[in-house]
């Protein structure tokens, strides 16, 4: 896998998906992950002091927005918030425009709370399977933790579905805060 850095201009909330500022591509070329960043963001910020939050535009992931710009806040560190969406696999070309405009599009309530509190963000878009990556992504990032929405499934119906914050509580590597 390649990361491809790019000069891209600073992400804003506008409904334009901006140039991101890093990709990373498979073996075949395909884009597998971008990454937008706010042009408000410290060179310090997130590295290794930032939290993940799973978005995927649900009242859920909104919910676990709102605690991590609540944890930035009380902080006296200068921290960031990672969003990271994950979208399933795409073919190719569909990978070129579809997922930085998926990711893009599942953050932007999520971007518009942290603008509005001031606090910095990155937004990843990354193709896979949903707890993996997270986990993935919190790792490589050096996050403090991971923050992810539940949906208020029920132990056996969460051994069933397979749900993804049961998957990434018992994979992570780091903290990993639940909100209902």
């Amino acid at each position: 896998m390649t990361e491809i850095k790019s000069q891209g201009a600073p992400a804003t909330n506008s409904g334009a998906v901006p140039t991101p500022v890093s990709e990373e591509r498979d073996n075949i070329g395909r884009l597998i992950a971008a990454t937008f960043e706010t042009g408000r963001l410290q060179s310090d910020a997130g590295s290794g002091n930032g939290w993940l939050v799973a978005v995927d535009g649900s009242d859920h992931s909104l919910r676990a927005v709102a605690q991590a710009a609540r944890l930035v806040s009380e902080s006296r560190e200068r921290a960031s918030i990672d969003f990271v969406n994950v979208q399933p696999w795409l073919g190719k070309e569909a990978a070129e425009t579809e997922l930085p405009q998926r990711g893009w599009a599942a953050t932007a309530t999520a971007r518009a709370l942290l603008d509005a509190a001031g606090v910095p963000w990155r937004v990843h878009a990354v193709m896979g399977e949903a707890a993996p990556q997270i986990v993935r992504l919190a790792e490589a990032l050096g996050s403090r933790g991971i923050i992810i929405g539940a949906r208020g499934l029920t132990s056996a119906e969460a051994l069933l579905l397979g749900s993804v914050t049961y998957k990434v509580i018992h994979t992570a590597t780091v903290s990993v805060l639940v909100t209902r």
